[in-house]
């Protein structure tokens, strides 16, 4: 599936992953190809993208929006800092 990862400053992530993790509001939750469509809000906590090659991408973000649609994922998210 392919992600993005957005602040309103910047692209900070773009590309295949197979495996994300996200700081729910109601809990974190995981997201794996083919995932029913979804659009959660954030909490301040810690992103994970994992790639194909299983290097994973961390992020602490500070609240923001997830939309998973059709192996698409988009996440708008205040700020954040890499891990």
């Amino acid at each position: 599936m392919f992600a993005k990862v957005i602040t309103p400053d910047e692209n900070v992530f773009e590309g295949e992953i197979i495996q994300a993790k996200f700081p729910g509001t109601s809990g974190e939750f995981e997201v794996l190809e083919n995932h029913a469509p979804l659009i959660s809000t954030l909490e301040t906590g810690k992103l994970m993208l994992k790639t194909p090659n299983n290097e994973r991408q961390e992020f602490q973000i500070e609240g923001g929006v997830v939309e998973i649609l059709h192996n698409q994922v988009t996440v708008l998210v205040e700020s954040l800092i890499r891990s």
